[in-house]
């Protein structure tokens, strides 16, 4: 009833700061999958969507104040689809994983949105580990693997001085916390996506996967901001 009762305030237009209030309550109660069985509809979950900003393909992320409402329903939705084998197919119905695309797509060259990147990263990764349609989805309608390959790029900040090679400056600075984490989440979701992709059939693909390689040569040669995120970067 609890969760009913905070997605019903979510579903009206409330303040910044009271979603926000309303989204953590939320998150921190979607951890527990007994509480989830009711309240995993399609309804919810395009509440969470829309206040995600899943449920546009055209609008821009202008209004920075939104942001931290943003991060907060991916990290639910992150939750929930973890934790409710409903909510993932439900995820195949909504087209989530095309909507996660499309938000990573207006993410780029923008200030301010690393973290809505990284969750978003995280939820493409949930997905493509948990439903193998949606893996199937992303790998061949969804170009997923050129997608996470250029969020991995940027997270990175490659500069390219050939086709396949990145420049390799040793006086550059760590990775930031939430550059390294951005990368990491990429990653994750990449061994999903090209896990049965063994056998190259275009040279669409091959010159991808070549791409790919070099930019994972060049995530070998980066450092994370400490030890430990380095190790696990690579």
């Amino acid at each position: 009833k609890l969760c009913e009762g905070i997605l019903n305030i979510l579903e009206k237009d409330t303040k910044t700061s009271c979603q926000v209030a309303c989204l953590e309550a939320l998150r921190i109660l979607s951890r527990d999958k007994k509480v989830l069985v009711p309240v995993t509809t399609k309804r919810n979950m395009q509440i969470l969507m829309r206040l995600a900003k899943l449920d546009t393909v055209e609008n821009p992320l202008e209004r920075v104040s939104e942001f931290p409402v943003i991060v907060e329903a991916l990290k639910c939705l992150c939750n929930i689809i973890f934790n409710s084998a409903v909510a993932q197919k439900l995820s195949l119905e909504l087209n989530l994983a095309a909507m996660l695309c499309n938000l990573l797509e207006k993410c780029k060259d923008q200030q301010f949105v690393d973290d809505i990147k990284c969750f978003d990263l995280r939820l493409l990764f949930l997905l493509s580990l948990l439903h193998t349609d949606i893996r199937s989805q992303l790998r061949q309608e969804l170009q997923g693997v050129q997608v996470l390959t250029q969020a991995l790029e940027s997270s990175l900040s490659i500069r390219w001085t050939e086709q396949y090679k990145a420049a390799e400056d040793r006086d550059r600075p760590p990775l930031s916390l939430r550059e390294t984490d951005c990368a990491i989440e990429a990653l994750k979701a990449l061994f999903n996506v090209t896990l049965d992709s063994w056998n190259v059939h275009s040279e669409t693909e091959s010159h991808q996967f070549r791409y790919m390689a070099a930019i994972l040569r060049h995530c070998l040669l980066t450092t994370g901001p400490t030890e430990d995120k380095t190790e696990e970067l690579h």
